[in-house]
């Protein structure tokens, strides 16, 4: 039985930063927060609402991550309310997880044995499990999958075009982004008459880039597949390339590992522009290279875009959200502006005015498309889940009011 008061902790652990939440069950988070700068040689340093503070430098044998997690232990013990579960966000879930459920050590070693398919997140959010369940050994720990929100996608959507005995052996398409996807999809399900039973493209635009169809909600098909890497062009991942580049370059002498650190890490915004992975930093800059890596992620989101429009016979509603959704004014007209053959139109001003702090409507009020950008909140999806897991009543509808915050 869980407590009518008791809490749930939503932790997403990537390659170098921790966010965290902490959510009832009948309210929106009491607070959330990020660490950055966990890499090694990182400066750590954590950020409540509008404060930011330095972290401790670790200490030696420790890592910016045992830093940051000490503190969130504390932030939640200042707090004094009983943990019902610590709700991780995990990007594979691999074909036997469709659903979140409590996460055992037989569990986190399937799970790990996915990693190779997300590098850059796999293993950090097991590590990330491992921290937690060390630092609250009685709690149970939940695990929210990313590809559990496509699991139910048409069966030819799923498929590769590979020999059957591959096949068999589980290699297929899965889809990314899902805590993101099915977030904006509950909010605009309560806000927008298109979202109801509508057609919908949903981008989930930041340093990992996907785009999803969903038709009455669920999900039909995503630019993602098989691994992270597939689809659009990201931060610092090539997105969909022609495996005769990876040929070539085999036969050239390069090794797995050289690949893999291209496809993962050395590709996308930052290979393009050979300056940032940043899109902020590449809009603010006058180097040709860097404004050749914008036009290329523009026009690679609009491709896909186009190719799910076509898939799904029409849009109703078009949505933005992830980091460079929320707040890139300029990549939502060029998108959008692309696809006026579908219908859709945004109002400049609208768009202009959208901060990224809460959702926001961007077309025009008789636009047959609807088009919002909706700040998403995966943590307020993995507490939903954990309180399901835990048999609790169904947090309500999401909301994103302000957090109030803890003293740092």
């Amino acid at each position: 039985m869980v407590a009518p008061d008791a809490v749930v902790l939503a932790v997403n652990i990537g390659s170098s930063s921790l966010k965290f939440g902490l959510y009832g069950q009948q309210s929106a988070a009491r607070w959330t927060g990020q660490f950055d700068g966990l890499e090694p040689g990182g400066q750590p340093r954590g950020r409540l609402a509008q404060t930011t503070w330095a972290l401790p430098e670790p200490r030696a044998g420790a890592d910016g991550f045992a830093v940051a997690l000490a503190r969130l232990v504390e932030l939640v013990r200042d707090e004094g309310t009983p943990l019902a579960a610590v709700s991780h966000r995990i990007v594979h879930g691999g074909v036997n997880h469709t659903q979140a459920c409590l996460l055992s050590e037989a569990v986190c070693h399937e799970l790990a044995g996915l990693s190779p398919l997300a590098p850059l997140h796999q293993p950090y959010n097991l590590a990330g499990v491992a921290a937690c369940a060390s630092a609250w050994p009685d709690v149970p720990q939940v695990g929210c999958f990313d590809t559990a929100f496509h699991a139910g996608m048409p069966a030819v959507e799923q498929q590769l075009p590979l020999p059957r005995a591959l096949i068999n052996q589980g290699l297929r398409r899965f889809g990314f982004h899902g805590l993101s996807y099915q977030y904006v999809s509950h909010l605009l399900a309560e806000r927008c008459p298109q979202a109801a039973g509508g057609r919908a493209l949903l981008l989930h635009l930041g340093n990992g880039a996907s785009a999803c169809a969903t038709r009455g909600g669920r999900s039909v098909a995503s630019s993602m597949g098989f691994s992270a890497l597939d689809g659009l062009m990201m931060g610092t991942r090539s997105g969909s390339l022609d495996p005769g580049v990876l040929l070539h370059l085999w036969r050239q002498g390069w090794t797995l590992a050289d690949v893999e650190r291209l496809l993962y890490r050395e590709s996308g915004l930052l290979g393009v522009s050979g300056l940032s992975a940043d899109m902020r930093t590449l809009r603010a800059s006058t180097d040709p290279a860097a404004q050749a890596a914008v036009g290329l992620f523009t026009h690679r989101v609009i491709r896909e875009a186009g190719a799910l429009v076509a898939l799904l016979g029409g849009v109703d509603l078009l949505a933005f959200t992830g980091g460079i959704g929320e707040h890139d004014v300029q990549l939502r007209a060029d998108v959008a502006a692309a696809l006026g053959f579908a219908g859709v139109h945004l109002d400049p001003s609208a768009n202009a005015n959208a901060s990224g702090a809460e959702p926001s409507a961007l077309s025009p009020a008789d636009s047959a498309v609807a088009v919002w950008v909706v700040p998403t909140d995966e943590g307020r999806m993995a507490a939903r889940a954990a309180f399901d897991v835990l048999g609790a009543p169904a947090l309500p509808a999401p909301a994103r009011p302000a957090p109030a915050r803890p003293s740092v």
